[in-house]
């Protein structure tokens, strides 16, 4: 329940008389084909014309602004002639959105945008009603060529750099992807048992060793000790890119797991061994009759 105090505060609001230049902040309470109701809580309501919404040209009315939403806007009539106060989103983002991305960027704060163009070098989106740039080695993990692709999507990205006074905003998704990427690793890893022996495809060679992708798109080493029986000189001896090959889960450490072929042949030979069935001679088997059986019975 709100105080006295509480209420005196909104009273003395409600009366409070708007100039030009003042910045409010309030719900949207109605939404219509050219304008946008905000709730004040003081004597009149604010109107926001559809040309005061956004900076953005894409900016749509129907789809990018709801009833509930807040906003800072910022009052250019106190009076319209019709007992409503003319209010601009838009000249309040240009000039408190600057502060707030500032933050945002220290705070590392993910923003869901949409990608309105593709321009030289990267795509650009508006955040805060800001003009924003995100390079096209910031879109995904890897470099995008077809920066057009992601026009009209939606992705999650992180601020790199603020400059107000050159009017430079460059946002980045390589952060969040990372962040994603390293979670699902993470649950990936939480399943896997030491020992399990899985097929794996060989992706790449280096000197030490050769790097195997599982089923489940993790990727382990297979160290060259742990290749062949055999010393070898080199992967290459043994193994081919793009060979599939069997390997068993030696070790999970730091993130990274340790396979080998070795142990994992030893195992298939153990199983092998295991499963061949036992076979008896003529001359091995039982040769008691039924009758010599039924001597050794009393009645």
């Amino acid at each position: 329940m709100e105080s006295m105090d509480d209420y005196l505060e909104e009273l003395e609001k409600s009366f409070h008389r708007l100039k030009n230049g003042d910045m409010v902040k309030g719900p949207v309470i109605g939404i219509g084909e050219t304008e946008v109701t905000v709730d004040l809580g003081s004597y009149a309501e604010g109107i926001v014309p559809i040309d005061e919404l956004s900076n953005d040209p894409r900016f749509s009315i129907k789809t990018d602004i709801a009833v509930g939403d807040v906003v800072n806007a910022m009052v250019i009539s106190p009076d319209n002639g019709i007992g409503q106060v003319l209010l601009s989103i838009k000249r309040a983002d240009n000039i408190l959105a600057w502060d707030f991305l500032e933050e945002a960027k220290e705070n590392g704060q993910v923003f869901n945008v949409k990608i309105t163009e593709a321009v030289k070098g990267g795509v650009v989106t508006y955040l805060k009603g800001i003009r924003a740039f995100i390079p096209a080695s910031g879109l995904a993990l890897n470099y995008v060529e077809d920066t057009e692709s992601f026009i009209g999507k939606h992705i999650s990205v992180r601020i790199i750099e603020v400059d107000e006074d050159d009017k430079k905003l460059i946002l980045s998704a390589k952060s969040v992807l990372r962040e994603e990427e390293a979670k699902k690793t993470e649950e990936k890893m939480s399943k896997i048992a030491i020992g399990t022996v899985v097929t794996g495809k060989v992706e790449r060679i280096e000197n030490y060793g050769a790097f195997v992708r599982l089923p489940d798109g993790l990727s382990g080493l297979v160290h060259i000790s742990q290749m062949s029986e055999r010393r070898i000189k080199h992967p290459k001896e043994v193994v081919s890119e793009n060979d599939e090959v069997k390997v068993m889960i030696t070790e999970i450490k730091d993130g990274k797991l340790s396979l080998s072929m070795t142990r994992a042949a030893e195992s298939e030979a153990t199983d092998d061994i295991d499963s061949t069935p036992v076979e008896y001679s003529t001359g091995d088997a039982p040769t008691t009759s039924f009758a010599d059986l039924l001597k050794g019975i009393k009645l």
